[in-house]
């Protein structure tokens, strides 16, 4: 379990590259400061000589050898490692290992190789793979795919937050499979050809891709390639991508697929990494659409635009989104699921986006017939953030006055200059050419002036009369400050209405769980007749979607349904921090939303993710939030700066 937690702290250091104290760590990981310090002394001790954990005044934070570290990780001499291990040696030989020579090779003995067997089993449950044992030869028996499945299964349990990982691949295949010199020519290749063939590139799935064709190269230049297991002639899409394959396995890889294979991979290339050009007419996309899937899809996004009154009720995002659950309806089939590096980030970043994605996947189960992975429902996430970026208001970004007293055409160059840079921060409203204006008239966000002003104010910020860089950051500061506090105001406006003394719980026991918390909390709020008990059971239908822990030290549990009497906060506090989903948090914030007051909902849940994001805060309202009186002036506090 420690070598879990020192992975789980460099990790975490890797991620964040700031200062993080023995404190913070602790909390997040769900140990003592001291064993965090026990950590860092053996995960240095894994490079000789090298720095893995660079500690300071200010704490630690990751050395220059902490990837290094990190990824090397999977070949230490763990349980789980052996586990992995054994995997590998299980499906590389088709007549199965014998287990006392494999014992005898991890210098460990025939007992424990026997509880490794069984972890074996636990990694294979599901996967449609058993583990046989005779005497002391043990095998696995599957069918090639899934066998391929488990590899792939493999390579994602050694890689860190679903980014592809080459080294990881080598780990899982061999060193003699794919190695870099054919990786970077064959992926630019791909590319290019897909591009030739007039598809759009997925870069987040390319690489989930490239793992399916080391998988098969490999499997292939061993004898088990792939019959063809599929009805009825390939499309001429498959064909033209399969006939791409084909060349480039050829020219980079050395291995010849036959047609099992590259239908397979063509497959995978089709319903993975290619989209329709934004150029493309919507009669094209609607052509490539099953009828049913576009029915289901519109119907759910319609039900998603009224629940959450966003802006994504349009046919071209339908069409494109409906694409891409046809495409996820086929990996859903063959339990092929994509990883998404950006999960983690959309999920803490953008949690009302995600909680759309969500409610849009809980609506599609019947459709997919299955529940969604966190990375799949952040790729409906990530429609559904680009169709609101595309009609964001402009009322969101700050407006600016600029100040310029007027000599020739000084001010107008300047107002060039600020759109130009800063067209997407600011809005410049106005411009003021007077050495003396009526300060106290300018009632803008900002002002930016290349005179001294007669207020000091975070709005007024100096610039020269030829724009700098340094300008164009501070400006951009500025923004950030005033987009912030807007968004933290309304939150603030609405925090007596929200909670309440009754619906707070100081602290928790270490040993709570996700759904003795929510049924602790939902029963504050159903004794204020705020819910019922069935929305209590709702919200523990959506924390089994998706965990609702949306950053290190806050999980927010709610119902997707917004059927309570007003809109309230059940809050309880954690400390040490206890297990949710595939963290740890600090803090529970139990979110009941009334039909009434919808339109509270990007309000709260947004600003209060954003504030529960920044580890500092975190920590002063966790400390000094003991009682209900000083969590809501520790929370007051923090979002006035």
């Amino acid at each position: 379990m420690s070598r879990a937690r020192q992975d789980r702290v460099i990790g975490l250091l890797v991620r964040d590259t700031d200062w993080v104290t023995a404190a913070e760590l602790a909390d997040i990981v769900g140990v003592t400061p001291r064993s965090i310090r026990s950590y860092v002394t053996a995960l240095n001790a894994r490079v000789p000589g090298g720095t893995v954990v660079e500690s300071g005044p200010l704490g630690y934070r990751a050395g220059v050898d902490a990837t290094g570290a990190l990824r090397s990780a999977a070949d230490a001499d763990t349980p789980r490692e052996r586990a992995h291990h054994l995997v590998r040696a299980l499906l590389a030989a088709s007549d199965g290992i014998d287990v006392y020579e494999a014992a005898d090779g991890f210098h460990v003995s025939a007992a424990t190789l026997e509880s490794d067997l069984g972890r074996v089993r636990s990694f294979l449950g599901g996967s449609g793979i058993v583990l046989e044992r005779t005497a002391s030869r043990a095998r696995l028996r599957g069918t090639e795919m899934a066998q391929r499945r488990l590899l792939s299964t493999l390579v994602h349990e050694e890689t860190d937050e679903g980014a592809f990982d080459l080294a990881a691949v080598r780990r899982a295949l061999g060193e003699d499979s794919i190695g870099p010199a054919a990786f970077g020519p064959f992926k630019a290749d791909l590319v290019a050809g897909l591009g030739g063939l007039g598809y759009f590139v997925n870069e987040f799935g390319i690489g989930d891709v490239m793992l399916h064709v080391a998988i098969t190269a490999d499997r292939v230049a061993h004898g088990r390639g792939l019959d063809v297991t599929v009805a009825g002639e390939p499309s001429e899409a498959q064909e033209r991508v399969g006939a791409l394959l084909d060349r480039l396995c050829t020219e980079h890889l050395g291995v010849q697929l036959g047609a099992g294979d590259l239908r397979h991979l063509a497959a995978l290339v089709l319903s993975r990494v290619v989209a329709p050009g934004a150029s493309e007419p919507a009669s094209v996309i609607r052509s490539r659409l099953e009828p049913d899937i576009e029915e289901d899809v519109r119907e759910v996004v319609h039900r998603a635009a009224v629940a959450f009154l966003v802006d994504i009720d349009h046919e071209d995002f339908i069409l494109r989104l409906a694409l891409h659950v046809q495409n996820l309806r086929l990996r859903a089939r063959e339990q092929a699921w994509s990883r998404n590096p950006l999960t983690r980030s959309l999920k803490a970043t953008y949690p009302m986006i995600f909680e759309v994605a969500v409610f849009i996947a809980d609506g599609l189960q019947g459709l997919l017939g299955i529940p969604l992975l966190d990375d799949e429902i952040a790729y409906i996430a990530m429609h559904v953030g680009g169709r609101l970026e595309r009609g964001r208001s402009a009322g969101a970004i700050p407006t600016a006055t600029i100040v310029c007293p007027g000599y020739y055409e000084l001010h107008e160059l300047l107002r060039s200059s600020v759109d130009r840079s800063l067209g997407q921060a600011v809005d410049v409203v106005g411009v003021e050419t007077r050495a003396d204006p009526d300060w106290a008239a300018i009632d803008t966000d900002l002002v930016l002036t290349t005179v001294d002003a007669p207020l000091v104010s975070d709005r007024v910020v100096r610039i020269q009369p030829f724009l700098t860089e340094a300008d164009i950051e501070r400006v951009q500061a500025a923004a950030g400050r005033v987009r912030r506090a807007r968004r933290l105001a309304r939150l603030q406006g609405e925090l007596g209405r929200y909670f309440s003394p009754d619906a707070f719980i100081g602290r928790v026991g270490a040993d709570a769980t996700p759904e003795s918390v929510i049924r602790e909390l939902g029963a504050r709020l159903v004794a204020q007749g705020v819910i019922d008990d069935g929305y209590v059971e709702r919200t523990l239908e959506r924390e089994r979607l998706s965990s609702t822990a949306f950053t290190d030290a806050l999980a927010v549990p709610h119902a997707l349904g917004m059927t309570a009497t007003r809109t309230a906060i059940a809050v309880a506090i954690a400390d040490p921090s206890i297990s949710w989903g595939e963290g740890r948090v600090q803090v529970i914030a139990m979110v009941a939303f009334s039909e009434s007051e919808r339109e509270a909902f990007q309000t709260v849940f947004e600003q209060l993710v954003e504030v529960f994001s920044e580890r500092d805060s975190v920590q002063r309202i966790v400390r000094r939030g003991t009682d209900f009186g000083a969590f809501l002036d520790e929370l007051v506090a923090v979002i006035d700066g």
